[in-house]
């Protein structure tokens, strides 16, 4: 909610549509019954904010099989730029950070370390968008982790 007051829009895959009823959106609201999160691979949570370029940063938590071991990841995704292809024209390139990476489930330490780096990720963007100042969450995110993959989008 404190993403709200300075009117930062966030988008969130699953679509809240397909997991939660709404009274009163966005307040009251309650889990729909046959809403099944084993079937959730990917959490993705967007920024839309159009100012500083920042539509499509995201933090994403997938669950993946890596050598017939079920993983989970927590990873920070953002455009670093455009280029031009010859036959599809420009196109956003998006870097991919490892903020942790886990065999599934995790241990008490793995899941405090995982609370502890989301706590510190989600602080660091909220007040970059309280500066006006996208290149604080880039910053922290290029300085204390791995950048894994870069794709066009």
């Amino acid at each position: 909610m404190r993403f709200e007051k300075l009117h930062v829009h966030f988008s969130i895959i699953p679509e809240k549509e397909d997991f939660a009823n709404f009274e009163e959106f966005p307040h009251e609201w309650d889990f729909k019954d046959d809403f099944d999160f084993a079937d959730v691979s990917i959490l993705k949570l967007m920024d839309r904010s159009q100012a500083d370029n920042r539509t499509g940063d995201s933090l994403v938590i997938e669950y993946y099989n890596e050598n017939d071991d079920l993983k989970v990841g927590m990873f920070f995704e953002f455009c670093e730029g455009e280029s031009y292809y010859k036959y599809s024209g420009w196109k956003r390139i998006f870097a991919r950070y490892s903020l942790m990476d886990y065999k599934f489930p995790l241990s008490k330490k793995e899941m405090d370390k995982y609370h502890d780096i989301l706590k510190e990720v989600v602080k660091v963007w909220y007040e970059s968008h309280l500066k006006g100042d996208r290149s604080i969450i880039i910053d922290h995110i290029k300085d204390n982790y791995d950048k894994i993959e870069e794709y066009p989008e």
